[in-house]
């Protein structure tokens, strides 16, 4: 490792994008001109034409964050909620490049990254906190396993010729049950990713709640739900039926015998996302999906 200096930037990088390599070394040079230390994974840098002075660190773990002041990560959304795990773990608040095409955990597009570095370098930029989700799976009253995400915990058929067969509860009562292809526990960050492309509404990011949206379910009333932070949202897989699956964040998976319960409440640790500026999520949400505001004249003077 390179000699530490008064501050620390950790990059994190989808190294197989050339998008990525490109603006990996502009970050890189951009931060190290204006005396500010960047730290990336071993694994990484042989893919990355970084500076011998880049400190480099052998185990992905959350200490490897230590004695930074934030985490950059250049990719789209998969390489986002690799960061998110990083930033959750670390405490670092995460700063967003997107590479992608949504990228609603983004801060900044790749046209961008001067400015990244300009406001890095100044300080110029927020830190807000996003509401995670922790996640216990039960099977015959035994703890089997647990999880969080950011985005949703989602419970999903395996078999592609059968229905995975479920009840729904809230705060310790039944709801409803059916057959369906999966169920989504959103956080409101997450409502527009999986959950949204499942028919979920799209909730703004200040505004606390949980969301359960089903998954192509075969009932009369399987409409989304949004409920209290503090609610306990369960799924229940019934017994004699195929096994499910839980995803959480698309990224750690677990299989799901028949019996088996997923409980699902607001997470005790969040995520802190850094800001670098104060875009409304509306116009936000306009711009990601590039929604169609033409003849738009505004509130009357």
């Amino acid at each position: 490792m390179t000699q530490s200096r008064a501050r620390t930037v950790f990059l994190l990088a989808h190294t197989g994008r050339p998008a990525a390599i490109r603006s990996a070394e502009l970050v890189v040079k951009g931060l190290l001109k204006s005396g500010i230390g960047v730290r990336v994974l071993e694994a990484e840098a042989c893919d990355l034409p970084l500076p011998p002075e880049v400190e480099l660190v052998k185990e992905a773990t959350p200490q490897c964050l230590d004695g930074c002041e934030l985490l950059i990560v250049l990719g789209g959304d998969g390489t986002l909620l690799r960061g998110a795990e990083f930033a959750r773990a670390s405490g670092v608040p995460m700063l967003g490049v997107n590479l992608g095409r949504v990228g609603f955990l983004a801060e900044a597009e790749r046209d961008d990254l001067h400015k990244v570095v300009d406001r890095v370098v100044s300080r110029a930029y927020e830190v807000e906190e996003r509401m995670t989700v922790d996640v216990v799976v039960h099977r015959n009253g035994d703890i089997v396993h647990t999880d969080w995400a950011l985005n949703e915990a989602a419970v999903q058929k395996v078999s592609a010729e059968r229905m995975l067969e479920v009840v729904l509860e809230i705060d310790g009562r039944p709801v409803t049950g059916f057959g369906c292809d999966g169920i989504v526990c959103a956080t409101p960050t997450g409502s527009t990713a999986y959950a949204f492309s499942a028919g979920g509404p799209v909730v703004w990011p200040e505004v606390e709640a949980l969301l359960m949206v089903p998954i192509s379910a075969h009932a009369l009333f399987a409409k989304p739900l949004v409920t209290s932070p503090d609610s306990v949202l369960a799924v229940e897989v019934l017994p004699h039926v195929p096994p499910g699956v839980l995803w959480c964040d698309g990224r750690r998976t677990v299989e799901l015998p028949p019996g088996a319960r997923v409980e699902v409440r607001r997470g005790a640790v969040p995520v802190r996302l850094a800001r670098l500026h104060h875009a409304s999520f509306t116009d936000r949400l306009v711009a990601k999906f590039a929604l169609p505001v033409s003849g738009w004249r505004g509130a009357p003077h």
